[in-house]
């Protein structure tokens, strides 16, 4: 049976660009829009944990979704995060999503609360049926405590409306697992240094922060994987990435680095929300060097053809 939304190229979890005083800048917002939608990623999510959702209210969070939806236009496909703590939160943001007439949504485990798989799975459905659109699960026990297992992926796949994961547990038995015993799941690369492995087992996507400003470069190990099956060009253009994934996955300063990457690019992305604060002068002198060595190598595999 065909999924009813395919799960298919580069998503871009898409950051919020701060004013100094830490209210939104919508224009900068526009900028980051535009400068995916012409970098040919292939879908923008609003609301990740990648803009820095945990530091934003539901009225806020909806807010930006209707603003990044306007400003795609319908260009490319939209999804709305619905990850919070709270059910009812969640549910609010999945009505929302439904009602700005979202392409789907990203849906996670409730973090701190430890749900057992039956609790889970039941927070999912009920989410599910305040949006009624294809839901993309996301699974990162180490964020959320707990792992979103078998007995969660049969309960919840009672309704068709989940039609893909995020995968970012960093087991990669957790691939093998989902690309034998849970094809009609389609699956997607949520952990930035596995994403050859990902297409290798058969994903078709990779939902990646670092696309807000290497856009290009994240294409074209798709395309190369994906499309062309060239595994052996995309382990060179992965190997140019690793250290970029090693920054990001490694580092402890994901956000702050994605976003000084994002200024990097040329674009305006501010500062970090509180607790977090941005980068040093040494960190950020060594993600620009790791970005302009990325660039260059894999301008070189690119001139190749």
């Amino acid at each position: 049976m065909e999924p009813i939304y395919k799960l298919e190229g580069i998503y871009t979890p898409i950051v919020t660009p701060l004013h100094d005083d830490g209210s939104f800048d919508l224009d900068a917002l526009a900028d980051v829009v535009e400068h995916l939608v012409v970098a040919g990623v292939h879908g923008i999510i609003s609301g990740g944990s990648t803009g820095e959702n945990y530091t934003q209210t539901v009225a806020e969070r909806l807010e930006l979704a209707r603003f990044t939806k306007e400003k795609i236009n319908g260009r490319l496909p939209f999804v709305v995060g619905t990850g919070t703590m709270r059910t009812e939160d969640s549910v609010a943001l999945a009505s929302g999503a439904r009602e700005m007439e979202a392409d789907a949504i990203l849906l996670g485990t409730p973090p701190y609360a430890v749900p057992t798989e039956r609790e889970n799975a039941l927070n999912a459905l009920t989410i599910d049926r305040a949006a009624d659109l294809p839901v993309i699960l996301y699974n990162y026990p180490g964020r959320m405590g707990v792992e979103m297992g078998e007995e969660f992926l049969d309960r919840v796949g009672r309704s068709r409306n989940f039609i893909g994961i995020k995968e970012s547990s960093g087991d990669i038995n957790r691939v093998h697992l989902l690309a034998r015993d849970y094809p009609h799941i389609q699956m997607s690369c949520g952990m930035d240094d596995q994403a050859l492995e990902f297409f290798a087992w058969g994903a078709r996507s990779w939902i990646c922060a670092g696309s807000n400003f290497l856009p290009e470069e994240h294409v074209f190990l798709y395309e190369t994987c994906v499309l062309q099956g060239d595994f052996s060009k995309g382990r060179r253009i992965m190997s140019a990435m690793m250290p970029l994934m090693r920054v990001l996955e490694q580092g402890g300063k994901f956000i702050q680095c994605v976003k000084h990457g994002t200024a990097v690019a040329g674009l305006r992305p501010g500062g970090v929300r509180p607790p977090l604060k941005g980068l040093n002068k040494d960190e950020k002198r060594e993600l620009e060097q790791v970005i302009r060595v990325l660039k260059t190598t894999i301008t070189a595999i690119k001139a190749e053809n």
